[in-house]
């Protein structure tokens, strides 16, 4: 067995643990040598621990917003009926969700429950309808906001005070979360109530900004507000944006509070956080997961497995029809900066999470995107340089869903570059444009350093 922590890196090979077991940490090497076995058990287990309680202390200790508005801000929710717009990811540094420990407070009456796409407890799949419902754990009432209604309504809100937000994004604008953090910060506006922002890190940093800008009319509910596809900015940083731009309907503004965190920097991954990863969604597996998943969920509005079914999604793409080293070649020969293309043999199957993924039971062949620096990898041109390379070699199988892509694009003219035969360069540079334009504007709401 192979234990790494190298930044970006996915273990490839697994072997039976011996004497010889390597320990990577960073790009270091600590090696259990053959001498080990001249110790004494209990001396090379006190040996290992203090090797990895050193490690552990190396992360970088982030107060989540949830933690300071129990301990430092409780003044904003006490005496009051609060209605909570949360998840699975609600979790406190001690371990407890949010709504629980509300429930657990004297001062403070929790009398509704908001779920977005995957429901309150984070268990329904990808895309599936959510209904009304009692939350088992506290009683609450829950209103799904993933199905007939996504908003919520003034009937839904008759008993509520303050609406608090608090869940955990990824970072790019097609991860629906952050419509409904918009379209609730808009009732709340058009209904008078109290607006809080529980603040959260972007996972994959705030450092950078990627991809088309949405335009006006490819509004949608993944792509709500125009800004690019990744967008380098927390919830918080978010709310604030769309408050001073104007996002929200006929330009009404909410009266908006943002508990900021203690401790995140924007440089920062989220796996170098003292915080415990939650998958936001069935898929979102890892922090690798992450990094990929701005350019890599462009697959899916294609007729190609973006990996969902397998234990590798968005970092796992292909399709029964592909030539896995031919693919492979392709686009390492792109030299694309922080990333290599693996050839890989894969069979999607339905799995907790994941219902009818494309090429359902059937082997596909394609590349596992191995990324190997990923401060410096650019997720979304990664993508683009794939869907050029699937379009070029493939193409009497390959075929975009059109509305669906461009959804996804935030615009038609990725598609149409792309069909047109133009270069990886030409279509990345076609958008940066607006994206400098969006950028200067986001100066203005970021929140850190």
């Amino acid at each position: 067995m192979v234990f790494t922590s190298d930044r970006g890196s996915t273990p490839r090979t697994s072997t039976t643990m011996s004497s010889h077991t390597r320990f990577r940490f960073g790009g270091s090497g600590f090696f259990f040598t053959s001498f080990t076995a001249m110790l004494t058990p209990l001396f090379r287990l006190s040996l290992a621990c203090a090797f990895v309680v050193s490690c552990a202390s190396a992360q970088i200790s982030v107060i989540p917003g949830a933690d300071v508005l129990l301990t430092q801000r409780i003044g904003l929710i006490a005496g009051k009926r609060v209605g909570l717009v949360t998840n699975h990811t609600a979790m406190l540094s001690n371990g407890m969700h949010l709504a629980d420990a509300l429930t657990l407070r004297s001062d403070v009456k929790l009398t509704a429950l908001f779920g977005p796409e995957h429901g309150i407890r984070g268990d329904a799949p990808d895309g599936k309808t959510i209904t009304d419902s009692i939350d088992a754990k506290t009683g609450v009432t829950v209103f799904s906001l993933y199905g007939a209604v996504s908003k919520p309504t003034p009937a839904m809100l008759k008993n509520v005070d303050v609406l608090v937000f608090d869940i955990q994004d990824v970072g790019v604008r097609f991860y629906t979360f952050i419509s409904t953090l918009f379209l609730t910060m808009e009732a709340a506006a058009e209904n008078n109530i109290p607006f809080i922002v529980l603040d959260r890190p972007d996972p994959i940093r705030g450092a950078s900004c990627a991809g088309p800008v949405r335009v006006d009319s490819l509004k949608s509910f993944v792509g709500w507000a125009p800004m690019p596809i990744e967008h380098g900015m927390t919830v918080g940083e978010l709310a604030e944006m769309a408050n001073g731009e104007g996002w929200l309907k006929n330009g009404v503004k909410a009266r908006l509070t943002v508990v900021t965190m203690d401790g995140w920097k924007r440089a920062l991954w989220y796996d170098e956080l003292s915080l415990a990863w939650v998958r936001p969604s069935p898929n979102m597996r890892t922090i690798s997961t992450a990094a990929v998943y701005p350019g890599m969920c462009l697959i899916e509005g294609t007729n190609v497995s973006e990996g969902r079914g397998t234990d590798h999604p968005f970092e796992t793409i292909g399709a029964p029809w592909i030539d896995a080293d031919s693919l492979a070649r392709s686009l390492n020969a792109k030299l694309l900066p922080g990333v290599a293309f693996e050839p890989a043999v894969f069979t999607p199957r339905e799995i907790p999470g994941v219902s009818s993924p494309k090429f359902k039971n059937t082997e596909c062949r394609g590349v596992f995107l191995r990324v190997t620096d990923r401060n410096v990898f650019e997720p979304v041109t990664a993508g683009i340089a794939l869907l050029t390379a699937l379009r070029k070699l493939y193409p009497a199988h390959f075929a975009f869903h059109d509305k669906g892509f461009d959804r996804l694009a935030g615009t038609p003219a990725v598609r149409a570059m792309i069909l047109d035969g133009r270069s990886v360069s030409e279509i990345v540079d076609s958008w940066n444009g607006p994206l400098q334009k969006f950028e200067r504007r986001r100066q203005n709401y970021l929140l850190y350093q």
